[in-house]
């Protein structure tokens, strides 16, 4: 285990990977699958209700003077990787499936992650109140700007997004985090303080939706419909992708003559896509029975992005302390 956690693989990963493995196996089915698809809902409204409790509106306000460094986080979120994304659907959607291209472009209009984009600037020494701020920015607008992109960029076809859709994503995701918002003064404190709970609510609802879209995806025979070859190239073309993405934070940070702290909040909040927000939005959004297949990029890019950035966050920090003895 020792060795897997120094290459980014920690438990929550492994069990990532077992859940979907019993998702194939035993599938939820009948009264169950019904029964889960009740817990599942009310499991992610509540972490989106924890999600609004928690974002400090006043520490946005304040990372925002960082004027550059802010609106270049936010345009490799929503505008350069989406654009990005787009041209490798075009390229590779064929070679995909229809399925798993709607969730290459699902992928690409996500926010960034909070709690790993975070811990890798502290660890590679970057700006921490920025990304912070950047982070927090990000999923605050990512709740409501996420659906309207995928209902802008998937409105015709079968992929399109259904007034069914966006009104699950008002009452399920958009009500609880205004409702957490709206109560933080009064519950942000508590929730703050226990972090077990948070943590327990994230994670546990992760599992749940993931399970549940696999579960679906086997009993509707889903799986049997992507061949093994398709999930060989759906790895490569995401590594592809997010070599593609680094090069470009990268690029971006040095154009514009960002200091090295605010560059390396750019490569890991710009780079990251978010597994806890775009999984629910995913269940709201998209078919029970599709959904397992829909979701399969925004897993194998998560995975991805933990390994690499842990690898490259571990060989900054080393460099850093290097540095700093000599």
């Amino acid at each position: 285990m020792g060795f897997l956690k120094r290459i980014g693989i920690d438990s929550y990963m492994l069990m990532l990977l077992g859940t979907v493995m019993v998702g194939l196996v035993l599938p939820a089915q009948g009264v169950a699958s019904d029964a889960l698809g009740q817990v599942t809902y009310w499991a992610v409204a509540l972490l989106f209700f924890l999600y609004g409790a928690k974002l400090d509106p006043a520490s946005v306000k304040a990372g925002m003077l960082n004027w550059r460094l802010q609106g270049l986080t936010f345009a490799a979120t929503y505008l350069m990787i989406p654009v990005l994304g787009m041209a490798f659907a075009l390229i590779f959607g064929d070679l995909l499936g229809p399925q798993v291209t709607l969730g290459l472009v699902f992928l690409a209009v996500l926010p960034s992650t909070i709690q790993s984009s975070i811990a890798f600037v502290s660890m590679a020494g970057g700006n921490v109140p920025a990304a912070i701020c950047a982070a927090s920015l990000s999923n605050l607008v990512g709740v409501a700007l996420t659906p309207a992109l995928v209902a802008v960029l998937l409105k015709t076809g079968e992929g399109g997004v259904s007034l069914d859709a966006v009104l699950r994503i008002g009452t399920q995701i958009l009500l609880p985090f205004v409702v957490g918002q709206i109560l933080r003064p009064w519950v942000g404190a508590f929730v703050r303080n226990r972090k077990t709970l948070t943590l327990v609510v994230d994670r546990g609802a992760i599992l749940l939706i993931v399970y549940s879209a696999f579960s679906a995806g086997t009993v509707s025979g889903l799986w049997a419909s992507i061949p093994p070859t398709a999930l060989i190239a759906l790895i490569a073309v995401m590594l592809v992708l997010l070599a593609c993405v680094f090069g470009m934070m990268a690029g971006a940070g040095r154009a514009f003559g960002l200091p090295l702290e605010d560059r390396i909040v750019l490569f890991f909040c710009g780079s990251t896509k978010s597994l806890a927000t775009g999984l629910p939005i995913a269940t709201a959004l998209f078919p029970a029975e599709t959904v397992g297949a829909t979701v399969l990029p925004v897993l194998v890019y998560h995975m991805a992005q933990l390994l690499i950035c842990a690898m490259i966050a571990q060989n900054r920090a080393r460099r850093n302390a290097t540095a700093l003895v000599a």
